[in-house]
This record gives C-alpha cells, structure tokens and sequence, in this order.
C-alpha cells in the first residue's frame, strides 16, 4: 500500500517569488494547489510515495513568476515536471510519465482487458470534462446526466471493486476525480444537482476515493471560492433555477 505521509506544503509562489534553480538534479512539480489538472499529478506522486522525491512548485495562477514562462515551460500551463534535464507538461502524459518512470506501486492493471478499458476511460476525459463545463452555459440536466451517467456505467463493468477498473485505484480514477470533485460541488450549490442521486456506483466510487490519503492530502479547494469562481468564469445562467430531477 501507498506511504500515508503527511507533508508540510510549500507556500504557494506570487510573481516576485525568487526562481528555484533549475535542471540542478532535482525533481520539481509545478503546480497550484486549486488546479484539477495539477491534482492528478500531485495525486499520483503522492499514491506512489514520491514526496521526497519530487518536489512541489506551488505557483498562484492568476499572479503566477514571469520566469515560469520565460525560463521554465514556455506554454506557462501547470502542471509540469522537471526531471532528468527536460521540461514535460499535460496532465494525461505526466500520470503515464510518474507511475512509468518512478518507484512506487503501479497505477496501471496487468490485465489487458483492463489496460484497454483504462486507455478508453483516459480517451474519454476531455469529453467528460467538456461536456460539463458546456452544461453551465447550456442545459446542465442533459448534459450533466450524459456525463455521470457515462460514469456510473464505467463503474459497472467490473465487479471485483468499487473503482473504475475494479478491484485496484488506477490512473483512470485520477484521470476523473479532481473534476468531479470539483463539479460536485458547483452543480450542487448552483443547480441544486446532486450527481450521485440514482447513481449508486457513483457513490461508492467518491466514498472510497475519500479513504485514500494520497488524494485526501489534495483536496485544498474551499467551495465557497470554487462556486464563486465557477461562476464568474462560465457566467452560468439561471443560477437560480433548479435542476428538475
């Protein structure tokens, strides 16, 4: 089983934040402590006992060091890894590239069945995720219920455990869970829409992710300013109608 240790985080970096040496033989995380995308790196170093090996880069996005672009990685997007004298970004790409290149236990299954279910689930993410972020624009009900009903199915396809491939948490749950984490929340306090409501597998699924500390010790974002933020950045109309479940 994964380490359970519990890390003092690094304050999270603004603009005239000094740059860490780079390419000096240690391995850095960039990443910020809000970003989903992020998380699903964070998560798997931290699943994998890494927390001495990579270092976090925490950095305040909306006032983010300009040397990040200048200097560190050019797209100016976390997460990216600085590891063997490169720079590699994409959050799909870094958990493939962490659980491939690092000790730890694998996030990846030996079956192939499974392994052909887990490059399905990782295909289909950006789908998921736009499916959501167009429902706060558009019809949250239908597109909301395609999405976890996409999810709820997955998590019917092997009855050997309650995550996405069964019996063993994999990178095809971390693909997934910073957004529904996050989507939980915003369609609940903004839709009055409860995503595990007739979704049993669904329920299980959060509530056995919530046991596990390496995802637990990255659940920092207050709902209050995710909501808040949700709402100022997709400019959600009829906040105030609820959902007809």
């Amino acid at each position: 089983m994964a380490t359970e240790t519990v890390e003092s985080l690094p304050p999270t970096l603004e603009a005239n934040a000094e740059q860490p040496p780079l390419f000096d033989g240690t391995t850095r995380l960039y990443t910020s402590y809000t970003c989903p995308f992020a998380q699903r790196v964070w998560i798997t170093r931290n699943y994998k006992g890494l927390q001495d090996e990579i270092k976090l880069v925490p950095l305040n996005l909306q006032n983010r060091p300009a040397w990040y672009k200048e200097k560190v990685y050019p797209v100016n997007k976390v997460p990216s890894l600085e590891h063997n004298g490169k720079i590699i970004g994409e959050s799909l790409d870094l958990i493939k590239y962490v659980d491939s290149n690092f000790e730890g236990p694998s996030l990846v299954p030996n079956d192939p069945d499974k392994k052909r279910t887990l490059e399905e689930l990782l295909s289909y993410a950006d789908k998921f995720m736009g499916m959501l972020f167009a429902s706060f624009k558009g019809d949250p009900e239908k597109e909301a219920d395609a999405a976890f009903n996409y999810l709820e199915d997955a998590l019917k396809k092997y009855d050997d455990g309650p995550f996405l491939l069964g019996r063993d948490f994999s990178l095809a749950d971390i693909a997934y869970i910073p957004f529904v984490e996050r989507f939980q929340i915003f369609l609940s306090e903004a839709f009055k829409y409860d995503i595990i409501a007739g979704r049993p597998k669904l329920a299980a699924w959060i509530e056995e992710l919530n046991k596990i500390d390496a995802y637990k010790q990255t659940k920092t974002v207050d709902p209050k300013q995710l909501v808040e933020y949700y709402k100022q950045r997709f400019m959600v109309p009829k906040l105030s109608t609820p959902l007809r479940l």
